[in-house]
């Protein structure tokens, strides 16, 4: 299941599990909307691929089946990138024009 990382790993906005602002890539990177726009151009700066809404896990239990935030709680161990900001733009100017799919 996933981590639910608790913040952007670039500007380290926090991002609590029922986020609709939270994107991670296929190994569960975690940036806010406004970085993967902005900064990242869609582009991961650890693998190079592409990012998808981080989908809300939910609060309660429905089916009694030990599911939900309750028995799963979001990870509370904040990441920042092991990369400078100038090594991601250098990255992402390498690779942004590629569609995510052809990486």
């Amino acid at each position: 299941m996933l981590e639910l990382r608790p913040n952007c790993e670039y500007c380290d906005t926090g991002l609590p599990p029922d986020s609709g602002e939270a994107m991670i890539c296929t190994y569960e990177c975690t940036f806010c909307r406004t970085c993967v726009e902005t900064h990242l151009r869609n582009v991961c700066p650890t693998c190079g691929g592409g990012f998808q809404p981080r989908p809300v896990r939910p609060r309660a239990d429905f089916r009694g089946r030990g599911l939900g935030l309750s028995n799963h709680p979001p990870s509370t161990d904040r990441r920042r990138l092991k990369f400078s900001h100038d090594d991601i733009a250098e990255h992402v100017a390498r690779i942004a024009e590629i569609p995510p799919d052809r990486r």
